[in-house]
């Protein structure tokens, strides 16, 4: 099950954490055709694969004010498909997990749909696990635990021992930072077809540095959604243009 209601991605604040599974596998860690034709997975084939994933609108905001979940325009058929992605262990930062497990309690009582509200009981049975060096409240999400220490070194470790795929959940500033240490092998937006313009909220390509992306998956979902995965690739400086030589 996915798990992706406009949830929050803190540094500090960043709704729409995004799809949380790889797409078209059936059962968990099978490879699709797209895998056996290219080799998709980058992940070596002892370890689990990371994926960095966001639900973002056409103008790259991870969320906006006075927009519902998803933008309100979750189709049936996009949410079928969350339904079918296996399960991964969600990675986050405190920010991150302060906001979504707040809401998490909240959706039980306010005015939200269905599947968002079935998007967070989901999420309370997923493992999670928290990177912070300075949280110091207990985690009361069931299945959440902290690590304390560096998170590029941690998920190095998780690549190797966990007995499930990773994803992370919002926040930016620990995707980008697992991407510039060339950890993940699956880079996943899903854009909406919505421009919030002066309601956006973090603006997330702000926070990366530079990478080229190798297209290993592009699909379009009822209600225009669009989906694109790809395999990133950091690069230690743009490559110059002709002027620059």
């Amino acid at each position: 099950m996915d798990t992706h209601p406009h949830t929050g991605d803190p540094n500090p604040t960043d709704p729409h954490p995004g799809d949380t599974r790889a797409p078209q596998r059936t059962p968990a860690g099978q490879a699709t055709p797209a895998d056996q034709a290219t080799g998709a997975s980058g992940a070596d084939s002892d370890e689990q694969e990371l994926l960095v994933d966001f639900i973002l609108s056409l103008d790259g905001c991870a969320a906006a004010d006075g927009w519902p979940g998803w933008w309100g325009l979750e189709s049936p058929e996009y949410l079928q498909w969350l339904e079918a992605q296996p399960t991964r262990v969600s990675l986050m930062g405190a920010n991150t997990y302060r906001l979504m497990s707040a809401m998490a309690q909240q959706a039980e009582t306010i005015d939200i749909s269905q599947q968002e509200r079935d998007s967070f009981a989901q999420m309370a049975d997923t493992e999670k696990i928290v990177f912070s060096a300075t949280l110091e409240e207990r985690l009361d999400w069931p299945n959440s635990r902290l690590i304390a220490t560096d998170a590029v070194t941690a998920v190095q470790d998780l690549k190797r021992t966990s007995s499930d795929p990773l994803t992370t959940v919002g926040s930016i500033s620990l995707a980008s930072s697992l991407m510039q240490a060339g950890l993940v092998d699956r880079f996943r937006i899903v854009l909406f077809p919505v421009l919030t313009g002066r309601s956006g909220l973090e603006r997330i390509w702000e926070r990366f540095a530079d990478f080229t992306l190798e297209l290993l998956e592009a699909r379009t979902f009822d209600g225009g959604l669009q989906l694109l995965e790809y395999r990133p690739t950091p690069l230690a400086a743009p490559p110059g243009t002709a002027w620059d030589r």
